[in-house]
């Protein structure tokens, strides 16, 4: 496969003069000297390590992803449909209607009210930037709000005593906001830990003081297997945090850096924690202390490492007990992921997902206790949402309970805003005002259902909230429903991995779904031939040895 973009990305905001590039490069065939377009080597020669990240000058209101084709995603396989009888609902054209599909689960012990939540958006810019919308957003979605890493280390408010946090506004307020619209029985907060946040004690304050109940240890995420990054436009800050213990480059102590910072040679730094290195014993102990601390719940979130390592992760959450681990496939990030690591590195999600299953299939073959789990890793649709979760299923129900989102709540909430803004100043897209009004209560299509709920205290939804409850519930779980009632499925757990198909070699070879050419063609003639009317009895026979074969055929 050619790389056509080693040289020019979006993401970095590079370009090549010539559309003929070299297919191993990514380079112009013949580049030249009075060339003004900047590609990747060109910027790189300019900017050196900025070209390592994605679009520096709109950090804080993006998030970026690969653009790399991993050569197998969900579009690599097909939803099948069923007309004979239903599961999970009396098999009665008056009842089991689409809008009758219960799409509700429990992911880790908590209920949720549709299978999605927001993946840990910590002390990066665009979460700080956004939370009100994806607190609240979340809390009325009756979902779950991770709030992720760093945030008491980054707060210049907080008050640090003896190198632990013993208060943080800015961890207070992400709290708060969304337990001030939450119903107290769908979703939760989770405060996700990294190694900078065991130090400061994050996870004590988390408990004892806002009586947080569920705790995310992280040990990585699809978009970068190094510690999390954000940028810092205040030297000051930047010197604090290095006070703090965490890694700023350039060094802020350097009077030479110093003095490019404020002639503008550069506008920010970047703050870098730390990488873990788990151990077995270490971290099945870790968990026992949380839970003596008084964690009622704790999950884990982990990146898409190798083979052998996504195996040595569930084993470690087997052990433990983890209520929730969430699986992080390559790549995409919420701020400042690295380009190259993002498209490079990793395992793709699809691909981790196969893994992920041939060690569940084990695991639950030697009596092994087996967590939730959540995958994440480029999820934007029911699709793709019913995929991953009838590939999880090994004879059970869907291993998968729920999906972790990061970018598209973002998106969501970014664009609700930014059309709410729009509307006040009259400069909305004329053709969508001609369409849906100026009217942020007529343009938003939940804000009427949400009004009914909330009443007066509907205004004090913030927008971009409504506009990820629309995306979860009006867009999400409509389809969803849509989707289960198509196969007939109208519960969650009733999603079977024989719900779908492969529809390239490649899927079949990977995830051992059989292609959808290859599937019940010796059932099309027992059915065909059978004596009965309708052929239910013979088909009813062969799901059940169908049950049994869905087994070997995983690899």
């Amino acid at each position: 496969m050619s790389d056509l973009y080693a040289n020019s990305r979006s993401t970095t905001d590079t370009a090549v003069r010539k559309k003929d590039v070299n297919p191993t490069s990514g380079m112009c065939p013949i580049c030249i000297k009075d060339c003004k377009i900047l590609c990747e080597v060109g910027k790189s020669a300019l900017r050196g390590r900025e070209v390592l990240y994605p679009d520096t000058e709109s950090f804080g209101h993006s998030t970026a992803s690969s653009n790399k084709d991993y050569g197998l995603d969900w579009s690599d396989f097909q939803i099948l449909t069923e007309a004979l009888g239903a599961k999970g609902i009396e098999p009665n054209s008056d009842v089991a209607t689409f809008p009758n599909v219960d799409i509700s689960t429990v992911a880790g012990g908590v209920h949720l009210s549709v299978p999605v939540f927001t993946a840990g958006l910590g002390s990066t810019a665009v979460a700080k930037n956004y939370w009100d919308g994806l607190a609240v957003g979340a809390a009325i979605s009756g979902s779950m709000q991770v709030i992720g890493e760093n945030v008491c280390g980054m707060d210049m408010d907080a008050v640090i005593t003896k190198g632990k946090v013993t208060k943080s506004p800015d961890m207070d307020f992400r709290v708060k906001r969304f337990r001030d619209f939450w119903d107290g029985k769908n979703g939760n907060i989770v405060v996700q830990t990294n190694v900078e946040d065991q130090r400061l004690g994050t996870d004590v304050y988390a408990l004892s003081k806002l009586e947080v109940d569920i705790i995310e240890r992280k040990w990585g995420q699809g978009a970068k297997a190094i510690g999390g990054e954000v940028r810092i436009y205040d030297l000051k800050k930047a010197q604090e945090l290095k006070k703090r213990g965490y890694i700023v480059i350039p060094d802020p102590e350097d009077p030479a850096v110093q003095k490019a910072f404020k002639d503008g040679a550069f506008k920010t730094f970047e703050r870098h924690s730390r990488v873990g290195f788990p151990e077995f014993k270490g971290f099945v102990e870790d968990i026992e202390w949380l839970r003596d601390q008084g964690a009622k719940k704790v999950f884990l979130k982990t990146g898409a490492y190798r083979p052998a390592t996504t195996a040595f992760t569930l084993k470690c959450a087997s052990a433990a007990h983890i209520d929730l681990l969430t699986i992080d496939g390559a790549g995409g990030g919420t701020g400042m992921s690295p380009v190259p690591m993002m498209n490079d590195c990793s395992t793709p999600t699809v691909y981790l997902q196969a893994q992920v299953m041939n060690c569940v299939k084990i695991m639950k073959e030697n009596g092994m206790y087996v967590p939730d789990i959540a995958f994440a890793g480029g999820f934007v649709n029911e699709t793709q949402i019913f995929k991953s979760m009838a590939m999880s299923d090994l004879g059970s129900g869907p291993t998968v309970k729920a999906i972790a989102m990061a970018r598209a709540p973002i998106t969501a909430v970014m664009k609700a805003t930014y059309f709410n803004e729009l509307s006040k100043k009259n400069d909305l897209p004329s053709g969508f005002a001609k369409v849906y009004t100026s009217d942020p209560a007529k343009f938003m299509i939940a804000y009427n259902e949400l009004e009914e709920k909330f009443g007066k205290d509907v205004k004090k939804l913030p927008l971009g909230a409504i506009g990820l409850y629309t995306y979860w519930h009006d867009r999400i779980g409509v389809g969803l429903q849509q989707l289960m009632a198509g196969s007939r499925k109208f519960k969650l757990d009733c999603i079977a991995r024989s719900d779908i198909a492969s529809i390239s070699e490649r899927a079949t070879r990977v995830t051992g779904i059989p292609l959808i050419s290859d599937i019940e063609s010796d059932l099309m003639t027992r059915i065909l031939l059978d004596g009965s009317s309708n052929g239910s009895a013979v088909k009813s026979k062969m799901t059940k040895k169908q049950s049994v074969a869905v087994k070997s055929r995983i690899k």
